[in-house]
């Protein structure tokens, strides 16, 4: 197996184990998925400013983070039907995170249902929570919270689902459709089609259990059907009924970011949800800046992640953590947790070069008078 030396070289092996359908569901955005390139993109608008004769023999890329250090500056993002890549995928994330110290974030459509995925490491982690049904919903906070999970995360930015022609036109959902197209494409793929076999279609745990056996609530999460009703008011009543971090994902504006300090939120993800949304929304990275400077709370970014340096641009941004996602599922797809977790050495690798050339020894260091 040939050595990945970059996120983009766990993207190509992805992309040959698995069948079209599912690399489209990894890979694919919104409409013409210009977002998809823009979140990329944006980080080459900043460029580097090095400072020299700088002591930088020995590199720390600990952060502080509400008084708890973490050994790196990013996290693995909650992303759905991880299993759908490869078989126990959620697990597999969690124990890769735990081994380095870093949080995972578990999303409701994920394979592994909360309480499985908490016994799964001994690593912090976060649940990411998609409205639908606001019984279901109470049922996942409280069920979050008798399994000890450190952080809710509640996305804010999918009231509708995005238009992504890819899963459309590949018939993409719940419950899965065969043809003759798909089946012929999963035996061009043998390794991912006899994973999936011995191990069978990948299920929506957190949807099979005593207080939540729903098929109509696993399609309306797949189809991304959520209860647009939900407000700033619905979000002040999770405030008080959930007694620890909560951060809210999805925020693109000042003004979101301001209303949701001012009701004690503990932190901010800049997300345009990889851009599988609203395919025009600024990316993330670019929206660092401004946000950061008027708030108290920690705020993080993630969407368009390839590089080491990615993560330090957002942090020169005033940014406290970055969010890991397509660089991570691409590492998991393509070889598994021993992928994931050599992904996540890698850049690690890469953010303590940067750094180095940077003239930049520790987090700390790290700040706007190194960009232009």
């Amino acid at each position: 197996m040939a050595k990945a030396y970059c996120v983009d070289d766990y993207r190509k092996k992805a992309q040959k184990r698995l069948p079209k359908m599912v690399f489209d569901f990894l890979e694919g955005g919104a409409e013409s998925e210009k977002g998809l390139d823009r979140n990329i993109t944006a980080y080459d608008a900043w460029r580097f400013l090095p400072r020299r004769l700088q002591n930088v023999e020995k590199i720390s890329l600990d952060v502080n983070l509400w008084d708890r250090n973490y050994p790196r500056p990013f996290y693995i993002s909650p992303t759905g039907l991880n299993g759908l890549l490869r078989a126990g995928g959620d697990a597999m994330l969690a124990r890769a995170a735990a081994k380095i110290g870093i949080p995972f974030a578990l999303s409701t459509a994920s394979n592994l249902s909360i309480e499985d995925a908490a016994r799964a490491s001994d690593g912090e982690k976060w649940f990411q929570l998609y409205i639908m049904d606001r019984d279901i919903a109470d049922s996942m906070v409280q069920r979050a919270l008798d399994a000890q999970y450190d952080a809710l995360i509640l996305t804010v930015d999918v009231p509708v689902n995005g238009y992504r022609e890819r899963d459309m036109r590949n018939g993409f959902g719940v419950p899965a459709k065969y043809t003759p197209q798909t089946m012929i494409d999963g035996a061009m793929h043998p390794l991912w089609s006899l994973d999936f076999l011995l191990n069978g279609v990948p299920k929506l745990r957190n949807f099979e259990t005593a207080a939540a056996v729903n098929v109509e609530a696993q399609a309306a999460l797949m189809s991304r059907k959520m209860d647009a009703s939900f407000n700033w008011g619905d979000l002040a009543r999770l405030r008080e009924r959930w007694p620890r971090k909560l951060i809210v994902k999805g925020l693109s504006r000042v003004d979101d970011a301001q209303r949701c300090a001012a009701l004690g939120v503990d932190a901010v993800i800049l997300s345009n949800h990889g851009g599988r949304q609203l395919d025009g929304a600024e990316a993330p990275v670019s929206l660092v800046e401004a946000v950061s400077q008027k708030l108290d709370i920690p705020v993080f970014f993630d969407s368009g992640i390839r590089r080491g340096a990615d993560v330090i641009k957002g942090l020169c941004l005033g940014a406290t953590m970055a969010g890991l996602g397509r660089a991570t599922l691409y590492a998991l797809a393509a070889e598994g947790e021993v992928g994931v977790s050599a992904c996540l050495d890698l850049l690690t690798e890469e953010m303590n070069c940067a750094m180095a050339l940077l003239g930049a020894p520790d987090i700390a260091a790290l700040d706007r008078d190194l960009l232009t």
